[in-house]
């Protein structure tokens, strides 16, 4: 296991010894502002900082980045110096295509902070490292000579940021912690930090029970029956929030055992909560991102109304498998599961849907989400 830092956030990486930096943060993070071309170390395309310096990604093992501080080209969005150097490219017309923007741009960035008084000869000395196939790089190094012209910049310091915790559902701004929320883990840690989930596509279902809302919350209110309602997943430990489990699903004959931690939230006054949660399937090397959060609302002291939305974002081999209408319909089906097993839990019952759902059930899932129609047990969105 290798501890490091991304964009000032803590994540551990836990995956094959051989995995290159530029893989991890593009699949299993999604920050695909690293560009991937010749994943030699020759073409300069996935150049990013690490420690301050700028290193190729595709040359840099994941494992090898213990305590290392790496910020890709997402972290630059604030910065002034960034902006400055962004628009010379711009106003110097430096990029074309633009697959290799982001290295030249983290190699600029370098030359600008590190390099004040470098003449045109050194600046090309710098970028021999990036190799660039439509411009000519006339464009660039008169980009970067003008950012020099505008005087000496120091290499700012990076800003501390504290880990995201406890953000919002789906990328909406983070409201303050209620009192009654689980607590967190302590600060620097880095176990289960969930990563902001981009491009996710959601999913809501809303469902009526003809049953007290306090025994529905004594379902949901607990990590461990909420998972043993959604089929194929599994929790193995919880401690300060945070949850280590697994998630198992077949597809045809393939077969994915996702392991991966969550972060968990309540607010038991309002009866809402969140599980945040990342995990990757070492036999086909792809990576899940999922979100679920629920409210349960009181419609009467015997009936109440539970409402779930769940996003998630799939990268690697087995997000290749469906169209994105197909996977929707899947993820729908899980939730339809989902949402029966909860009212059956809180009846006393036995679980509705006790395993996850065939390659026949699959493709009616799939069905049933691309033909209009409104499906049985609330609508999906």
């Amino acid at each position: 296991m290798t501890a490091f830092t991304v964009n000032g956030q803590e994540v551990r990486f836990e995956g094959e010894p051989r995995t290159h930096l530029a893989d991890f943060l593009r699949e299993d993070m999604g920050l695909t502002a690293t560009h991937l071309g010749c994943e030699h170390g020759v073409c300069g395309a996935c150049t990013l900082v690490k420690d301050g310096r700028p290193v190729r990604s595709c040359i840099t093992y994941a494992a090898a980045c213990e305590g290392a501080e790496i910020r890709t080209l997402e972290d630059f969005r604030d910065d002034p110096l960034m902006a400055r150097i962004r628009a010379a490219f711009k106003e110097h017309h430096g990029l074309q295509c633009g697959f290799c923007t982001p290295g030249m741009l983290a190699t600029a960035y370098d030359i600008a902070t590190r390099l004040p008084d470098a003449d045109e000869a050194r600046i090309r000395e710098e970028l021999s490292g990036n190799l660039c196939r439509c411009t000519g790089y006339m464009g660039i190094v008169a980009a970067i000579r003008a950012v020099l012209a505008e005087g000496p910049h120091a290499r700012p310091e990076t800003p501390a940021r504290a880990p995201q915790i406890g953000r919002a559902s789906f990328g909406r701004p983070a409201s303050p912690a209620p009192a009654a929320a689980a607590p967190g883990p302590a600060p620097g840690s880095t176990r289960g930090l969930p990563r902001p989930l981009t491009g996710a596509t959601v999913l809501a279902r809303e469902i009526a029970l003809p049953l007290p809302a306090a025994e529905v919350w004594a379902v949901l209110g607990d990590i461990r029956k909420v998972a043993a309602c959604l089929p194929g997943a599994a929790v193995e430990r919880v401690e300060d929030g945070i949850a280590d489990g697994s998630f198992t699903t077949r597809i045809g004959p393939m077969k994915a055992a996702f392991r991966g931690t969550a972060h968990v939230s309540y607010d038991t006054e309002a009866m809402t909560g969140r599980v945040a949660g990342q995990g990757g399937d070492a036999g086909s090397r792809s990576s899940a991102q999922g979100e679920i959060g629920f409210a349960l609302a009181g419609d009467g002291p015997e009936a109440c109304r539970l409402s779930c939305e769940i996003g998630y974002r799939l990268t690697g081999p087995l997000a290749q498998l469906g169209r994105p209408a197909i996977v929707a319909g899947i993820v729908d089906r899980m939730l339809e599961d989902f949402t029966a097993n909860i009212a059956a839990a809180a009846r006393g019952d036995a679980p509705a849907v006790a395993a996850p759902p065939g390659i026949a059930g699959l493709i009616l899932a799939a069905l049933r989400n691309i033909l209009p129609g409104k499906r049985d047990g609330g609508e999906a969105s």
